[in-house]
């Protein structure tokens, strides 16, 4: 099994593969090779992040991943699903994998006594760090919501400029202020609209948590989640967004697919309307490369256990997973 990752970009070139059985990923852009091995610590593994400055990874959403597996079987080439399929939900899980190997690496550093090393290492860990911060202010809807504060305050103010056309007897600045205001009113209401869905987002599927998609029927895991639709228009169109029933304003996922079922597509972008929680526990076999560094394993019910950071990335709860007396009978794992 291999992934290979690329870009189409003409100043820079992304290419790996993985092996979710030795957690090893190689992913190479301008010579960044990093990977959870740790076959030596030299200054040479510090020249191979060659990242200067944060927009070096923003920049980069024309990444598509593409998986060629040595088996056949599940999955239908060319099927709809693969409309869902979302290269940037692809590129956050990557940078969330470079946010790790680099803090694991700070860590190695810094136990073989190389400050230094670690010093270099913590820099480009800060700088994707504070990258990743802006782009989940972004997802949070916190510029919607200075989007949105903006706009009222903007209409304070042409509302008073109205005022003053009216006493001062210019009635065609006072038509083309009315025209203004009316204007403004509209992107006023549509952008408190979309800060408000953000910021009251109910979220039904957890992080880790197995589901069923409800209408291709392959079976995923939740690794991410948006409270609405953070792609671009194309995007969504391609995806028929506009026939939902509840649009772009509803949560949506970032999936990972159970390869066995469909091997082409490598990560989904599945609104919450689409998606079903097994009404029993799934404790079938689930394979994807990147399981095994967003999920520490299954837990007794048969969902997948979030990695600590990935927890913090989306601020949600640690799950608990109900005492079941049944399983201590069983001899199974509580």
């Amino acid at each position: 099994m291999s992934v290979t990752t690329i870009t189409a970009s003409t100043n820079s070139s992304v290419c790996g593969s993985t092996n979710a059985s030795r957690r090893h990923l190689r992913l190479k852009r301008n010579h960044i090779i990093f990977g959870t091995e740790k076959k030596f610590l030299s200054h040479q593994c510090v020249q191979n992040y060659p990242f200067t400055s944060p927009s070096d990874i923003s920049g980069q959403r024309n990444t598509r991943v593409e998986a060629g597996w040595f088996f056949k079987g599940g999955g239908e080439q060319g099927s709809d699903a693969s409309l869902e399929h979302s290269d940037s939900a692809n590129e956050d899980i990557l940078i969330f994998f470079y946010q790790l190997d680099l803090a694991t690496r700070v860590q190695y550093a810094l136990n073989l006594e190389e400050y230094d090393i670690a010093k270099q290492l913590r820099n480009k860990l800060n700088e994707v760090e504070a990258e990743v911060i802006k782009q989940q202010e972004t997802k949070r809807g916190l510029s919607i919501k200075s989007e949105a504060q903006d706009k009222g305050l903007s209409l304070l103010r042409f509302r008073a400029d109205l005022q003053k056309a009216i006493q001062n007897e210019n009635y065609s600045l006072a038509a083309e202020l009315r025209d203004q205001i009316s204007k403004l009113e509209a992107d006023s209401l549509a952008a408190s609209i979309k800060a408000q869905a953000f910021q009251n987002a109910q979220f039904e599927f957890r992080l880790g948590q197995k589901v069923r998609h409800k209408k291709f029927g392959y079976r995923g895991v939740v690794c991410g989640m948006d409270p609405v639709c953070c792609e671009t228009k194309s995007w969504m169109e391609t995806a028929n967004v506009d026939q939902l029933t509840r649009g772009p304003d509803q949560p949506y996922y970032q999936i990972l697919v159970d390869v066995h079922e469909d091997p082409n597509l490598l990560v989904a972008y599945v609104p919450e309307e689409n998606l079903l929680a097994p009404e029993e526990p799934d404790k079938a076999r689930f394979d994807h490369p990147y399981a095994s560094f967003l999920f520490y394993g299954m837990d007794s019910a048969g969902d997948f256990i979030p990695v600590k950071q990935l927890r913090e990335k989306y601020n949600r709860p640690r799950h608990e997973v109900p005492y079941d007396p049944k399983d201590e009978r069983a001899g199974g794992d509580a």
